[in-house]
């Protein structure tokens, strides 16, 4: 549940009977992932529990001007702008299925407006610092064993496929071609999709699946392809971790995560001159606007190339 679900335990009867139904839609029939059902349901549950503070007594009182004061009162509380245009989502979805489902006679949020978070370009690393990353921790592999075959895998797999972590852990074994050098990955949503990898990260891959993996499979490891040191699927906090770290070890690298290392791939494949509908493929995004922020990071590269080397900047 999200912070602003404080209360939610104390929420009327009919609040809670509406939650449950809430719920049940969105595991039933949306097939939403467990992480992102907590998230609209902590929302929710916020907005009701301001709902029921200001007196409303049924789902047909919730109007806009409720809706208006629950953001307010989230922003008088220091919620970034980023924060109240995700809860201002969440309770457009939410009024919008009160609505089609009869709940309620009108929209109330579909005038419900969004505040316009602050554009920042997510920091990436340069393409020699990625390349002594994952060199780095090839060259050492060996000398760490089964773990350090591991580490050296996932590194590759992040950079070169610009998955997201919660992607990764999630691959099974037969979630890999390895003559075809692709993987499945199951994206959010649960949409599929196909995902190349080059000749570096089949090698790790390779040296990961026939020298350490086998160490550390048990009987009841799964057909996890990524294990954690004690052989169940690897953690997404062990990836983050061991990302942090390897990163750490570049000299000037900004420190990054998982995700880092998805915006210095699609960065690099951008300015490496692939399309932008090309990669929003490889990436998974639902919208083109999302794959487009990539070409501010690299508008901004060129332009500080420019004010650097040319003598007229």
């Amino acid at each position: 549940m999200s912070e602003e679900g404080e209360g939610a335990a104390a929420l009327p009867e009919w609040a809670c009977r509406l939650l449950a139904d809430y719920e049940r839609h969105l595991v039933a029939e949306r097939d939403l992932t467990p992480h992102t059902v907590r998230a609209y349901l902590g929302d929710v549950s916020s907005l009701l529990d301001h709902a029921d503070r200001c007196g409303l007594g049924a789902p047909e009182e919730l109007d806009l001007r409720t809706l208006r004061s629950w953001l307010a009162r989230l922003q008088s509380t220091g919620r970034s702008r980023s924060t109240l245009a995700r809860r201002a989502t969440a309770a457009r979805v939410f009024t919008a299925w009160l609505a089609r489902t009869g709940r309620t006679s009108t929209d109330a949020g579909s005038a419900l407006g969004s505040p316009r978070p602050h554009r920042t370009l997510p920091a990436v690393l340069r393409a020699d610092e990625a390349r002594a990353l994952v060199e780095s921790a090839v060259a050492g592999a060996a000398e760490r064993g089964a773990v350090g075959r591991r580490d050296a895998a996932v590194l590759e797999l992040l950079y070169a496929t610009g998955v997201r972590v919660g992607e990764l852990v999630g691959l099974d074994l037969d979630d890999v071609d390895r003559d075809r050098r692709v993987l499945r990955v199951l994206g959010k949503g649960r949409k599929e999709r196909t995902v190349p990898f080059g000749r570096p990260a089949e090698l790790a891959l390779d040296r990961w699946l026939v020298q350490g993996r086998p160490e550390l499979a048990r009987p009841d490891s799964g057909p996890a392809l990524f294990l954690g040191a004690r052989g169940a699927r690897i953690d997404p906090r062990a990836v983050r971790t061991l990302v942090h770290a390897a990163i750490a070890a570049v000299p000037g690298a900004p420190d990054l995560g998982p995700h880092g290392l998805r915006h210095s791939a699609a960065t690099h494949l951008l300015e490496g001159g692939a399309d932008l509908r090309s990669v929003q493929e490889l990436l998974g995004h639902s919208s083109l606007a999302t794959t487009q922020r990539y070409t501010h990071v690299t508008t901004d590269r060129l332009r500080r190339a420019y004010r650097q080397a040319h003598p007229r900047a």
